[in-house]
């Protein structure tokens, strides 16, 4: 059966009050301190620092001022910042989280052209997509990183090769980005259906911005880099897929490490397309939160090391995750729902590589 050609819908049986319960309470927490949902002074301070430290990093690059190993150095540091200004800005202005204004969601949120992906695409692959059906099997494609190589639940079908995916899954999380900018936005917007949604019809608007946003990278990337430095074909070339290593292999761990380590499930939709649970429990037992007690993951993650709390509320903007966090905590507990942490990063990578190494095993075969 295909799966993703089934209509699925979540039937609730039980705990339907877990939502509305932790919802009135995050939304008291708010108008009690009369405090916005969206950014406060932090959070663009934070916007600034991203987004002035990249054009400066790429400024020094275009400045043709610098080494072959220092330059480098700096593509490597430039695809680093792509990721975190993927993280810090873009997704939260995608998400209508950053500011009340839509203006300003739509200008924020074409940094992500920085990230060389289409901000068209990301809402619906991701907002609309994964934040529905996350984790379930032919629906939710954010965790088809590479089907037919990765393996990460039973009900997939098994293949010899996947015995070593443990070992050569890290790379290749490292050759997404390249895959985001020539590839997958253009296979996924001439897709007819992605997951659950209809994706036949585009605004002709977007057809234009598609590609008028991918020339715009490559000019900035690839044409102005020959033009201007005094290097060969091929190094530029090298400091060019050298960022995106950087930026694929942040951007694949973070997002794996909030979905794909030990305790998150898989759920497969009965015959008939449901998934016996509320969407809300279905977040809680799909989705993790890594080294939450980090200054330093929670200011490069963008709160994307709170996953829980954003898939509670992705419209809520990142830097008030750590106060909610406390809510959502205690209402999980109360209504007897898991709350899946892992207290560092590298707990989060190593419950991901053993996750990974088990699902490869053959005995593991599906159901």
């Amino acid at each position: 059966m295909n799966k993703g050609a089934v209509s699925l819908k979540f039937i609730p049986l039980n705990r339907t009050e877990f939502f509305a319960t932790v919802r009135r309470r995050v939304d008291l927490y708010f108008s009690e301190r009369q405090l916005s949902t969206h950014a406060n002074g932090a959070m663009w301070l934070k916007a600034v620092f991203f987004l002035g430290t990249y054009a400066g990093l790429y400024g020094l690059i275009l400045s043709n001022q610098f080494s072959g190993w220092a330059t480098l150095g700096l593509a490597t540091l430039l695809g680093l910042f792509a990721a975190f200004i993927g993280f810090n800005v873009s997704h939260d202005a995608l998400h209508d989280a950053f500011s009340a204004e839509s203006r300003v969601n739509r200008m924020l949120g074409r940094s992500f052209c920085l990230v060389g992906a289409s901000p068209y695409m990301w809402r619906i692959m991701h907002n609309v997509v994964h934040h529905t059906y996350t984790n379930i099997p032919g629906h939710d494609e954010d965790i088809d990183v590479a089907p037919g190589l990765i393996r990460l639940d039973t009900s997939e079908p098994y293949k010899p090769w996947q015995r070593f995916q443990h070992l050569y899954a890290f790379p290749l999380y490292g050759l997404a980005s390249l895959s985001w900018v020539f590839r997958k936005d253009y296979i996924k917007f001439f897709k007819k259906k992605i997951g659950q949604h209809n994706n036949a019809n585009h605004p002709r608007r977007e057809y234009v911005n598609l590609f008028l946003y991918k020339a715009a990278y490559y000019v900035a990337f690839l044409v102005l880099p020959l033009l201007v430095l005094d290097f060969s074909w091929w190094q530029i070339i090298l400091g060019f897929v050298v960022m995106h290593v950087a930026e694929g292999l942040m951007i694949g761990l973070i997002f794996q490490l909030a979905h794909v380590v030990e305790g998150t499930s898989f759920p497969v939709p009965g015959q008939l397309g449901a998934i016996e649970e509320a969407w809300a429990v279905h977040q809680m037992q799909t989705t993790a939160n890594f080294a939450p007690k980090s200054r330093i993951a929670t200011f490069f993650c963008g709160g994307l090391n709170r996953q829980i709390e954003h898939h509670l509320f992705p419209k809520i903007c990142h830097i008030h995750y750590p106060a909610i966090s406390v809510i959502v905590k205690q209402t999980a507990h109360e209504f007897k729902l898991p709350y899946l942490e892992n207290p560092t990063f590298f707990s989060a990578l190593g419950s991901h590589y053993r996750m990974l190494k088990k699902m490869g095993q053959a005995e593991l075969q599906s159901v």
